[in-house]
């Protein structure tokens, strides 16, 4: 189980892949879990709690003003980080004035959304993935994500870019991130 001074999750032990992450994210309030004592990490980390993650990880670092969403209103828990990431250029939506807050996040959009939260720097190089064309919205954002060692992808050449996102490979992110 994940403890010291950070809290007990009773699914997440020394051995997995994400156990730093959680307990780094944990220790620097980017999430305290899903309840119950556990964090879910295998969980699907849908686009709210995305927002919601990035918004802690870059502590909140202004307000957002503008909403240009139909399906964010002021009371949702999510609300200060959608309008944050819509202010700094993280996400526009998904199309339509929404931001399906609901919905999965792809691995494609999270690492998109990494990317454009750290400006979106030009990356040369090839990803090597077989399943991110060239020409995908997100394939600067992997080629980058590759060469700041933030994902390896998936498996022999995938990078699965259309796979929901879990809560542990998400934080996991965030920590590689901050660690590049």
């Amino acid at each position: 189980n994940v403890s010291a001074d950070y809290g007990t999750f009773n699914d997440v032990t020394a051995g997995d892949y994400y156990y730093k992450a959680v307990l780094w994210a944990n220790a620097n309030n980017i999430t305290s879990g899903t309840g119950n004592g556990a964090f879910s990490p295998n969980q699907i980390c849908i686009r709210a709690q995305m927002a919601t993650f990035l918004y802690k990880f870059a502590e909140g670092q202004a307000e957002g003003t503008y909403n240009p969403f139909v399906d964010v209103t002021a009371n949702d828990y999510y609300a200060q980080a959608v309008l944050w990431a819509n202010d700094n250029n993280i996400t526009t939506g998904t199309g339509a004035g929404a931001f399906a807050p609901n919905q999965p996040c792809t691995r494609a959009q999270m690492v998109t959304f990494l990317h454009r939260m750290m400006g979106s720097p030009i990356a040369a190089g090839n990803h090597g993935f077989s399943d991110v064309s060239g020409n995908a919205y997100y394939s600067n954002a992997v080629t980058w994500a590759v060469r700041e060692n933030i994902t390896k992808g998936t498996g022999f050449s995938s990078f699965s870019p259309e796979q929901a996102c879990t809560r542990g490979q998400m934080v996991t992110f965030l920590y590689r991130l901050l660690v590049r």
